[in-house]
């Protein structure tokens, strides 16, 4: 086992060697069950789960039917999770270095760029939602706020600008923030999902008002398929990079069950809350009230504004700090070690999600499930099939560690590019990228009369996953030019 404090001067003058990518050393493996559920508890406590369930009943689900395909979601997508969190824990790996056992030192950096262009997506989005949470705060403590000129984009900077401050904090600094923020978090859902049953009229009479919530009337077998991949390309993302912090772990038990307990519950029962208190607010403002930062400014009390206000920011902050900047800054330092650093690589994805201008992502709830989460779901699936494909089928959870940082190691393939990873990735998301496009092209991201090619794409996790997973393993069981793979892979020679 490699420790990053062990003096070695082959691997520190590696090229593919920093302080920030090298293996967890024993010592730092301190984050017990409570640390990774908090973690979960942290990421999964958000105003994009709050209303993830409103985008599935605006489109004609019962609020039954988008929490149980809310949980089906997460319930599946915990199991690659699971899996590639393995090698984290048990190696002390990130997401990037884990990538180069499959995809060569060098190719690594194609798995690691596609995921880090997505959680720059996702940082630009959180990042504008909680400007708006402070938006709402500054008018509740000043109301004269509201004639500032340009207010809500002087609030969006400054809660951009809050988060680069904790970048320059480092890692580790994302472990207190979580372990903290739960308790807050989860007090913040229950007062909240207590005032709307309180004054509602009871928890039963506020779910019937949920029919009032239904907008469209898309049967739910015809929504089903699309809207449960787009709950697994949710947290795609993280089922590849969650090494980046079971690195961490300090056991495979403390990964398994805190990511177990702090998943899928907290997704459903979050997503549960913004049904009822929505549903509420029909019974007490006599309209449906999605968006939480609008429903506190409705309240009335300034201290309950200004409470409220504060959780979402928290929310959205230990979102956007775990999920949004730890995996892109691994990703981008591992383009070149020497030069970018994590924080260097923080700093990155905070100026690029801000340029892909999240205010339009975020525009159209629709589009925002069918185009935005199932069309990255592809991807993140394609990378998570080659990925559980090599570590657990043709490597059996064996690693040199050493050689993940050496251009010359046994991951070296042809000059550091594994070209079959990159053919099964290529060839696994060539079927559903038609299918991708015509929904791109469409308002909302709903095609009518839907072509096998459409109905294909509503699958893309499950498609691209499988498909990768198969077209990899037989590129690597089946290949007959091994004079360079002899060394570059733990297999033997075909």
């Amino acid at each position: 086992m490699l420790d990053s404090h062990t003096p070695d001067p082959e691997l520190t003058g590696s090229p593919l060697w920093n302080p920030d990518l090298a293996p967890t050393p024993m010592s730092r493996r301190t984050w017990s069950t409570y640390n990774i559920a908090a973690l979960w508890i942290g990421m999964s406590v958000v105003l994009t789960t709050y209303t993830l369930a409103s985008g599935l009943m605006q489109q004609g689900m019962t609020w039954y039917q988008a929490l149980g395909t809310i949980l089906a979601g997460n319930a599946i997508v915990l199991l690659p999770m699971v899996l590639n969190a393995h090698a984290g824990t048990k190696y002390g790996i990130s997401f990037p270095v884990l990538c180069r056992a499959s995809f060569g030192v060098r190719g690594a950096n194609v798995a690691a760029l596609l995921r880090a262009i997505v959680a720059c997506g996702w940082f630009g989005i959180q990042t504008w939602i909680g400007g708006l949470a402070l938006h709402a705060l500054l008018l509740a403590a000043w109301p004269g706020w509201a004639t500032v000129p340009s207010a809500t984009w002087i609030a969006f900077g400054f809660f951009w600008l809050i988060q680069v401050l904790i970048i320059l904090r480092g890692a580790e600094g994302i472990r207190v923030l979580e372990s903290w923020s739960a308790p807050l978090l989860l007090g913040g859902g229950a007062i909240l999902l207590w005032w709307g049953v309180r004054n509602g009229g009871g928890l039963g009479h506020i779910l019937n008002e949920s029919s009032r919530l239904q907008k469209g009337s898309t049967p739910f077998w015809t929504l089903f398929p699309a809207a449960l991949t787009a709950n697994i390309g949710y947290w795609a993302t993280l089922s590849l990079n969650i090494p980046d912090f079971t690195r961490y772990a300090r056991s495979q038990r403390s990964q398994v069950l805190g990511q177990a307990l702090g998943l899928p519950a907290t997704m459903t029962a979050f997503a549960f809350i913004g049904v009822a208190v929505t549903s509420a607010t029909i019974v007490i403002f006599g309209e449906a009230i999605w968006d939480p930062v609008v429903l506190i400014s409705r309240i009335g009390s300034p201290s309950v504004i200004i409470f409220g206000a504060l959780v979402i920011l928290v929310a959205q902050v230990t979102t956007n700090m775990a999920a949004n900047v730890v995996s892109p800054s691994n990703d981008f330092s591992n383009l070149s070690p020497k030069r970018i650093s994590y924080v260097t690589g923080g700093l990155i994805t905070a100026v690029i999600g801000i340029a892909m201008m999240p205010w339009r992502l975020y525009s159209d709830a629709a589009a925002y499930i069918f185009t935005w989460l199932i069309g990255y779901s592809s991807l993140m699936g394609a990378l998570g099939g080659i990925l559980i494909a090599d570590y657990w089928v043709l490597r059996r959870q064996q690693l040199a560690v050493r050689d993940l940082f050496l251009l010359t190691g046994r991951y070296r393939y042809l000059n550091g590019v594994n070209w079959r990873a990159i053919a099964a990735l290529v060839l696994a998301v060539l079927p559903v990228l038609p299918g991708f496009l015509h929904a791109a092209g469409t308002p909302g991201g709903q095609v009518q009369n839907p072509t096998f090619l459409d109905t294909l794409y509503t699958y893309a996790w499950f498609v691209t996953f499988g498909l990768s997973f198969g077209i990899y393993l037989a590129l690597m069981r089946s290949r007959r030019d091994a004079g360079d793979l002899a060394a570059a892979a733990d297999l033997p020679a075909a």
